[in-house]
């Protein structure tokens, strides 16, 4: 994928991953900024609260 993300100085080629993992059998999801969240009793909890991180992402910016 190419694109340019707002902070980004200039376009780049952006690839996307499963941001989803699993540490000594927890769940977990990685961002962005290199962090990691978590851990998630499910996937469906993991997916909620990516959404919910996107969200705050998304405010903090605008």
């Amino acid at each position: 994928m190419y694109g340019m993300r707002v902070q980004d100085p200039a376009p780049a080629m952006h690839f996307r991953s499963d941001r989803l993992c699993r540490v000594n059998g927890e769940l977990f999801f990685s961002t962005r900024e290199n962090t990691l969240e978590g851990p998630f009793d499910s996937l469906e909890k993991a997916q909620q609260e990516i959404r919910a991180y996107i969200a705050r992402m998304q405010l903090q910016s605008a």
